[in-house]
């Protein structure tokens, strides 16, 4: 079993200040924490679009480059 000492039995006492800036830290981070979520999500649900939007242009793209590439060369 690991030593017992005073400095790792008991949690140490957080002043008022100490507190208080703990409490604005765990705060912002949960918000920092949740507009990343929401990012990612956004994120994920456009490149989905995308993608979908992309597989039905793709067969068009393709042969409307055909047509242009055929129609220069006469």
């Amino acid at each position: 079993m690991a030593d017992l000492t005073r400095n790792n039995l008991f949690k140490p006492n957080l002043s008022k200040t100490e507190s208080r800036a703990e409490a604005v830290s765990r705060t912002a981070m949960g918000m920092i924490q949740q507009e990343a979520t929401k990012r990612d999500a956004k994120l994920m649900r456009l490149r989905e679009a995308r993608l979908a939007r992309e597989a039905v242009d793709a067969p068009d793209a393709a042969a409307s480059k055909a047509g242009a590439a055929s129609s220069r060369r006469r």
